[in-house]
C-alpha cells in the first residue's frame, strides 16, 4: 500500500462527510486506544474564569456610626426617596444595586465607605 501524504489526508478530510469523519474517528479510537477531545473546548472557559465576574451586586451590610450620611449617599446611587433609601439602610444587609458592572461596583463602594458603611460585593 502506498504512503499517502499529508495534503492528501487534508484533502480527504475535506470532501468527507460528517458521517464518514465520525466512522474515521472511531476507528483511530479503537486502533491507536486513545479518545478524541475537543482541548480547546476547556481553553476559553478557563480564561472566562481568570477574568473575574462581568456583573456583581453591591450589598450595604451594615451602615457605621453615620446612619443620615449612608442614606444620603443611597439616595443619590439608587435615585430613591428619603423614606425608601432609609427603609433599605435599616434593612441591612441589603442590596443596593445588582447585575453591574464590578467598575461601578466600586465606585459605589468608596462612596458607601466614606460615609462609614461596610459592603460587600458579590
Amino acid at each position: 500500500m502506498a504512503k499517502l501524504t499529508q495534503d492528501e489526508i487534508l484533502a480527504y478530510l475535506e470532501e468527507a462527510t460528517i458521517l464518514e469523519l465520525n466512522d474515521l474517528v472511531s476507528a483511530i479510537e479503537e486502533k491507536f486506544g486513545v479518545v478524541a477531545a475537543a482541548a480547546v473546548a476547556a481553553a476559553p472557559a478557563e480564561e472566562a474564569k481568570d477574568e473575574g465576574p462581568t456583573e456583581v451586586t453591591v450589598t450595604l451590610t451594615s451602615f457605621g456610626a453615620s446612619k443620615v450620611g449612608v442614606i444620603k449617599v443611597v439616595r443619590e446611587i439608587t435615585g430613591l426617596g428619603l423614606v425608601d433609601a432609609k427603609k433599605l439602610v435599616d434593612g441591612c444587609p441589603a442590596a443596593i444595586k445588582e447585575n453591574i458592572s464590578p467598575e461601578e461596583a466600586e465606585g459605589i463602594k468608596e462612596k458607601l465607605v466614606a460615609a462609614g458603611a461596610t459592603v460587600d460585593i458579590k
